[in-house]
């Protein structure tokens, strides 16, 4: 059975429209406001603990129906703690500490909930009259700003169906109902589409320190398709999905990485490979729209030393 913590960080999940980082920020907070800690060491150890249960859960889902990013949550719960950390520091009362916690944490969520309205703001500018757009997988922050741009623009998305979950079929739904010409491609024809689009945007799982990206498995090759092609690749991504990460390579993460939609039977000598996502170096990336700005990748490590100062 999942503990508290865990149940608590699912149900806010439920909600389609909630981020994962809206919904670690309120139940960390929810553990602040349960405490009957009397030191600040006593409530630091109890948000280290729910961060481990929250990491756990991301790496092991609890509920199938969710789909959880072990990078996003803890890039997330690192960024709260930290705060946790400076706030001790900053007040010498336990219970003025403990309040600026709390309010520390609403204002999280509150900031957060207007991070993907930053971005399409920031966005949409670059998507202009008779482009035709291409992107991967199934990102709120993506189609958002797709859905912005097209409110004074007229363009068509080609959009891959992104197995195994077919997560892009969701993104076409959202994008024609909205009136957008739309057409879903098999991942494999991403280089046969590229030379007939403008530019690609994709969302991201986690936005590591060098600049580049861990997301739905095929990005990597979609930007290195883009790249080939001379297509600007975009990442909208909002800035708490930041993590203090150096990968080098596609093993050289924490994930998740096995897909459980593979056969169920197979040959004695025949494995399946279905890993979940993949990282994309910064040197494939043009620009990341976030709520601090546009950015270059290089710049995604100034700002993760202002996240963590």
């Amino acid at each position: 059975m999942a503990p508290q913590v865990v149940n608590e960080f699912l149900g806010y999940l439920k909600d389609p429209d909630s981020a994962i980082a809206v919904a670690v920020i309120k139940t960390l907070t929810g553990v602040i406001q349960r405490c009957n800690a009397s030191t600040m060491m006593e409530i630091e150890n109890a948000l280290q603990e729910a961060a481990a249960q929250l990491k756990a859960a991301a790496d092991t889902p609890v509920d199938k129906s969710i789909t959880l990013s072990s990078i996003s949550v803890t890039a997330v719960c690192q960024l709260f703690l930290r705060y946790v950390t400076r706030c001790f520091l900053e007040f010498a009362d336990f219970d003025q500490c403990k309040a600026q916690l709390i309010d520390r944490g609403k204002m999280f969520v509150a900031t957060s909930l207007t991070s993907r309205k930053r971005i399409a703001d920031l966005g949409h500018n670059f998507v202009r009259d008779g482009m035709q757009v291409l992107t991967h997988g199934a990102s709120r922050v993506v189609t958002g700003l797709l859905l912005q741009a097209a409110k004074t623009k007229h363009f068509s998305v080609v959009v891959t169906e992104g197995r195994p979950n077919n997560a892009g079929y969701k993104t076409a739904e959202v994008l024609s109902k909205a009136g957008i010409p739309t057409t879903v491609i098999v991942d494999a024809a991403m280089g046969y589409y590229m030379e007939k689009v403008d530019m690609v945007i994709v969302g991201a799982e986690g936005v590591v320190e060098n600049g580049g990206i861990v997301n739905k498995i095929g990005t990597f090759s979609c930007a290195m398709i883009a790249h080939a092609m001379k297509k600007p690749f975009y990442v909208a991504a909002e800035s708490f999905k930041f993590a203090r990460l150096y990968p080098l390579n596609q093993s050289d993460f924490p994930h998740n990485c096995t897909d459980e939609n593979v056969p169920s039977e197979t040959h004695p000598n025949m494995t399946v490979g279905s890993p979940t996502c993949d990282y994309t170096p910064p040197h494939y990336i043009s620009l990341l729209f976030t709520d601090l700005g546009v950015l270059t990748p290089s710049a995604v490590s100034d700002e993760l030393i202002k996240l963590y100062q």
